[in-house]
């Protein structure tokens, strides 16, 4: 900061600063712009925008992560148009310390619409009924009202939370869980057998063992060398069960994957019907899936009347969020990893990229 001093009568004035900079900060606003455009747009790292600035990373990170909670996090214009929302779990910890989970809220509103990806709304610590309703109930009337759908996964505090806080939403388990459940009673059944027949698990040249990765595989897009190393599993009696779970579970991505909506929903209420009653008693996976998914028919089916409601892109942000967190090296401070996640993957990149637009 330049000082000048009037030789004559000896007063001393500094220049005004001002408009460079806020009063006492250490950064220049430009050099706040150009450190949030490089989190938020280029995706660099925290010790590198400290590096480009000549500071130490605290006071890179602490400039930056307030400059992004002013200028985009606080918003209240963000939670605007959001009509369809995703919620899951988030494993954000990898240690034992202290509640490792957060419940991750996205805007699938874009997907729905065809507009651009989901963005993430917020993170919220623990993975419960309460933590998911007490976010829905700090929003205002008009977030609340403006809600559509909900996708979701099997977990059923999520569904009470949204039934209490928004009840006019519809409730959608989206297909990436579903068939997880089929996959799960899937990989069950096969270890059951594996072990009732050999009397260990499987083993790198157990035909179930070497197979697992292909049951998982859609019927329609199995090679070969593929259809045959099946053909030749079920040859076998003994995997008679395998077989019928592997059914159930390729007629459960085949309603998913019909051309005809209508008709991939009357595929999926059949399979729920059919799973509901006269499974074998022998086949437990099977009937403890067809007990979830009776319960929760509805949501299963709601889907298909609501295309664009999967939380399918909550993978997506999760990968992104692994990216984040490996660059980082880490965090410690969940408060920090969630203002860090908001500026990695909540949809202000166009914003700063075209300011006027914004």
């Amino acid at each position: 900061m330049r000082r000048y001093r009037c030789a004559d009568c000896g007063h001393v004035w500094r220049q005004d600063t001002s408009a460079a900079a806020e009063p006492r900060a250490k950064l220049s606003r430009t050099g706040l712009r150009w450190a949030l455009e490089g989190i938020v747009v280029a995706h660099l790292t925290v010790a590198r925008v400290a590096e480009g600035l000549g500071v130490a990373w605290d006071t890179a990170n602490n400039a930056v992560l307030a400059e992004g909670k002013r200028l985009l996090i606080n918003d209240p214009t963000r939670f605007e148009g959001v009509k369809v929302i995703g919620v899951d779990e988030h494993v954000w910890r990898h240690t034992r310390r202290g509640d490792k989970y957060v419940t991750v809220i996205i805007d699938l509103t874009p997907v729905r619409d065809g507009a651009g990806p989901a963005r993430l709304l917020d993170m919220v610590e623990g993975r419960s009924k309460a933590a998911f309703k007490t976010w829905l109930a700090d929003r205002d009337d008009a977030f609340r009202d403006a809600v559509e759908v909900v996708a979701m996964d099997g977990f059923t505090g999520f569904k009470t939370a949204a039934a209490e806080e928004i009840p006019d939403a519809v409730t959608v388990m989206d297909p990436f869980h579903v068939v997880r459940l089929a996959g799960d009673a899937l990989d069950r059944c096969r270890r059951r057998v594996q072990l009732a027949i050999h009397g260990h698990r499987g083993f790198r040249d157990d035909p179930l063992y070497k197979s697992r990765r292909t049951l998982h595989t859609g019927a329609d897009l199995l090679t070969d060398k593929q259809s045959d190393r099946l053909r030749a599993l079920f040859v076998d009696d003994a995997h008679v069960e395998v077989e019928a779970t592997w059914g159930v579970y390729q007629r459960m991505i085949a309603a998913y994957r019909h051309e005809d909506r209508q008709r991939g929903r009357e595929l999926m209420e059949k399979l729920i019907t059919d799973l509901s009653a006269g499974v074998p008693k022998v086949l437990t996976e099977l009937t403890t899936l067809g007990r979830t998914l009776k319960k929760r028919a509805a949501d299963v089916l709601a889907y298909f009347e609501r295309p664009g409601t999967s939380n399918g892109p909550t993978a997506a942000l999760n990968g992104r969020l692994e990216h984040l967190r490996g660059s980082a090296l880490g965090f410690r401070n969940l408060t920090n990893y969630i203002a860090r996640s908001l500026l990695e993957t909540g949809g202000f990149r166009p914003q700063l990229l075209h300011p006027r637009l914004g």
